[in-house]
């Protein structure tokens, strides 16, 4: 049976060079990937309309940047999943309250709940554009739609899964329903409610560009189409990193928004290891 030993404290000089050394770990795995980039082009001879080499694609990346055109789609982009995760982000969190103090609620709504995941976004989205029109509005409910299942199945989970002698306390010192869900509820469920807008996060990004794939005349979305119509390979990888840049930065904005929430979680003195 695996026993639990509380881990050695690490000395401040200790703690300092493991940050050091953390940060050396994405500028080596960027390079790294970039050489194996490099050599790939160069052995397999590939024409720059299949697979350009990464000097390449910083060159279009540059003449995007300059021209005004790369943060011009770029903004575009941001602004439907933005709009779009905190559309479906609010709704699902509204939903989600609802259907955890309602079982009943949650077994009329489930089966349409999972009936809508069965189905792929990229499947309905057309539909969606259709109705809806080519303009942000599709895009934003697209984006609003992906994120909509993961921010809501964590709000069920994160409020079932308060302890309920916590409950009894507050009922026991006849706290109101708004007293009881501002001092226990909201944080006790922050850290699986957080778990799921981060993932949620980072779906958005993928709602978006279903949409603008489907129909757009900008956004990165647009400009992944506009290349690939033209053999322009540099140009779609040019987009696509620009949509890896969009959902690191939300995904670390949301970890940022956790860390600060959660900070009354952290106790270095409570930290144990598995032996």
């Amino acid at each position: 049976m695996a026993a639990i030993y509380p881990s050695p404290k690490r000395s401040p000089s200790q703690a300092v060079r493991t940050a050091k050394q953390r940060r050396w770990f994405m500028p080596v795995s960027l390079l790294g990937g970039l050489l194996l980039w490099q050599i790939i082009v160069t052995v397999s001879g590939l024409p720059a309309f299949i697979l350009p080499s990464p000097v390449e694609v910083a060159v279009r990346f540059w003449d995007m940047l300059t021209g005004g055109r790369l943060l011009l789609h770029t903004a575009v982009t941001l602004s439907e999943l933005l709009l779009g995760l905190l559309a479906g982000g609010g709704a699902a969190t509204l939903t989600g309250y609802a259907l955890a103090k309602s079982p009943s609620a949650e077994r009329l709504m489930s089966p349409y709940l999972i009936a809508s995941q069965a189905v792929p976004v990229a499947a309905i989205a057309p539909l969606l554009v259709i109705w809806f029109g080519p303009g942000m509005a599709s895009k934003v409910l697209i984006c609003g739609l992906t994120v909509f299942f993961p921010v809501l199945i964590n709000t069920i989970v994160s409020l079932r899964g308060v302890p309920e002698n916590l409950r009894d306390v507050m009922r026991a010192m006849r706290a109101t329903p708004r007293q009881t869900l501002l001092l226990l509820e909201i944080p006790a469920a922050l850290p699986v409610y957080l778990a799921g807008l981060r993932v949620g996060a980072t779906l958005s990004v993928i709602g978006a560009v279903v949409g603008e794939l489907v129909g757009s005349n900008q956004g990165l979305g647009f400009l992944i189409n506009l290349g690939r119509g033209q053999y322009d390979t540099a140009l779609v990888f040019v987009a696509v990193f620009g949509l890896v840049t969009l959902a690191i930065l939300l995904y670390g904005t949301v970890l940022l928004v956790e860390r600060r929430c959660l900070a009354w979680q952290s106790d270095p003195d409570k930290e144990t290891s598995l032996l």
